[in-house]
């Protein structure tokens, strides 16, 4: 019987980092061809890193690429590749798949299907490729499609199947969001099936900006049984003798198991997105404003699994409103964690600020002016610890509070990355849980899951004077943002049609700041940002 000896090339690229990015796939060449492999599988645009955007636009980015694809098949020797780069033919651009073999190219395949919703931007820059052929390596009939081409039945690998191919490489740069794995699978699954082929799902890893690349490739054999798998947000090689008779099973040993549980998934995902975006801008140590409160918990649990204990350092900033019990929870947090504490108190800083500001307010009320010039005064100490010792400061924001504008511009929302921007409260409570769990201790102080919620930001202050409860309030975000339902449709959720169109007008005019804020880690169907892009300047309403 023929057999095949696959290596699915797992790895974490670097937008814009060429020759990185090269030095890493040639290194992996070398592993598979030590392996005895006959072809080693790189992801979706491994030479540039996805997504480049615009550097897609400048053609001195297009000329390295070119050259640094020229690298990497010279590399090729007694071994077959297949990787990922940007094909340019009479200056038009092509999402292409390079298929080398021995030093030599011996076909380029252009992504057929261009993604152009959520995240995916890709008409803007690609041309959409007419041909889905069938090459042959190892004397093997191989068909190569890249990523989106794989979601439709009627798409290249029936057409590859059609024409003989015996294995499908499809290669992938997929972004994460919760349950997406699961999806995967089932889709690649029927695909197998229906087009009676082995498929090879190869997907990048790591953290890019806003988007997470969760791995977890895999191959499913003709009948759609997962066969071999590897693991979640992890770079790893993973190498399999595919035997093409019968079934097109293989050696079921490399079949690790998928995250059963969301809240590890969704909490693996923070980890490495904070980890790459801090490493790849070149950052080394992270600082957090750390309150007592459950999201600057869950952010610095977060921040130390990324870059390390010694690498982050936690500012508590106490007002004249701070708690005693908040300020314990902030020094009990950071003893558990091991990180360094701070103390900056911000009482002076603002009675001088109140003094400076008497006579132009005198007669009127203390309101939310006053709140935000504390939240202020916190956002420019933590700013002043960044430009001092070239630490990024992680902002504590969740996407409950982003979504109705509960949060200060120039405060709390200042800082160089937002890490649970995507989580709402309730999964918040939810991932401290879970940590504390894992960890067999209380990592996160017990306090502070059960406390009532506040910014501390006037006397005896909590969350649901100007919110809903948080287990009320993130179903309406989710129907109004992720889903887009309509008022009435939104009305069952659990809230009175006063309550929900506060909730509805709150978002809305909060699209402003959220304009403003630091790029989050994206870990739901659609987040703020490239996913969700509604005009500030807007008069329409459905309530």
């Amino acid at each position: 019987m023929k057999t095949v000896k696959i290596a699915l090339a797992q790895i974490n690229p670097t937008v814009g980092g060429i020759d990185g990015n090269v030095l890493k796939i040639c290194d992996y060449i070398r592993k598979a061809r030590e392996q005895n492999s006959g072809v080693v599988v790189f992801p979706e645009l491994a030479i540039t890193g996805y997504p480049p955007e615009d550097l897609l636009l400048k053609q001195h980015f297009i000329d390295d690429n070119l050259e640094a694809l020229s690298r990497v098949v010279e590399n090729t020797k007694d071994i077959a590749a297949v990787v990922g780069f940007v094909d340019r033919k009479d200056s038009i651009l092509y999402n292409a798949a390079a298929i080398i073999r021995n030093c030599k190219m011996i076909g380029v395949y252009h992504k057929v299907f261009l993604p152009n919703y959520g995240v995916f931007d890709e008409y803007r820059y690609f041309r959409a490729g007419t041909e889905t052929p069938v090459y042959r390596i190892e004397d093997i009939n191989i068909g190569v499609n890249i990523c989106e081409d794989i979601w439709y039945p009627e798409g290249p690998a029936k057409y590859q199947a059609i024409a003989g191919a015996e294995v499908i490489l499809n290669i992938n740069a997929s972004p994460y969001h919760m349950g997406k794995a699961h999806l995967r699978e089932k889709m690649i699954s029927e695909r197998a099936f229906d087009n009676k082929i082995v498929i090879a799902y190869l997907n990048t890893v790591g953290g890019q900006d806003e988007l997470v690349f969760d791995g977890g490739s895999f191959i499913a054999d003709k009948t759609g049984e997962i066969i071999v798998r590897g693991r979640q947000f992890e770079e790893e090689m993973i190498i399999s003798e595919i035997v093409l008779g019968g079934l097109g099973q293989a050696d079921k040993k490399h079949i690790s198991p998928r995250i059963s549980s969301l809240k590890e998934e969704v909490y693996k995902a923070l980890v490495i997105g904070t980890r790459d975006y801090v490493i790849k801008n070149d950052f080394k140590q992270a600082v957090i404003g750390l309150s007592g409160g459950l999201d600057s918990s869950l952010v610095a649990a977060i921040a130390v699994d990324a870059i390390g204990k010694e690498n982050v350092t936690g500012i508590f900033m106490p007002s004249p409103y701070t708690s005693k019990e908040s300020r314990e929870d902030a020094y009990e947090l950071s003893k558990n964690l091991g990180i360094k504490i701070i103390e900056a108190p911000i009482s002076n800083i603002f009675e001088a600020y109140r003094k400076n500001l008497r006579a132009e307010f005198k007669g009127l009320p203390d309101d939310k002016t006053e709140e935000n010039l504390q939240a202020r005064i916190r956002g420019n100490i933590l700013m002043a610890f960044s430009n001092k010792f070239g630490w990024l400061v992680l902002t504590t924001g969740n996407k409950s509070e982003m979504s109705v504008g509960y949060a200060t511009l120039y405060g709390d929302m200042a800082g160089g990355f937002a890490v649970i921007k995507d989580v709402p409260k309730t999964l918040a409570y939810e991932l401290c849980k879970w940590k504390n769990s894992e960890e067999g201790r209380a990592v996160i102080p017990e306090r502070v899951l059960w406390k009532e919620p506040s910014a501390e930001l006037r006397p005896d202050q909590k969350d649901t004077d100007s919110l809903p409860p948080y287990p009320v309030l993130d179903p309406i975000l989710k129907a109004y943002i992720e889903d887009d339902k309509s008022f009435e449709d939104i009305l069952p959720s659990g809230c009175d049609i006063e309550c929900t169109r506060k909730v509805i007008e709150m978002i809305d005019r909060s699209e402003y700041k959220r304009r403003q804020s630091p790029p989050g880690i994206k870990i739901t169907p659609r987040a703020f940002g490239k996913d969700r892009r509604f005009p500030i300047t807007n008069k329409y309403r459905s309530y």
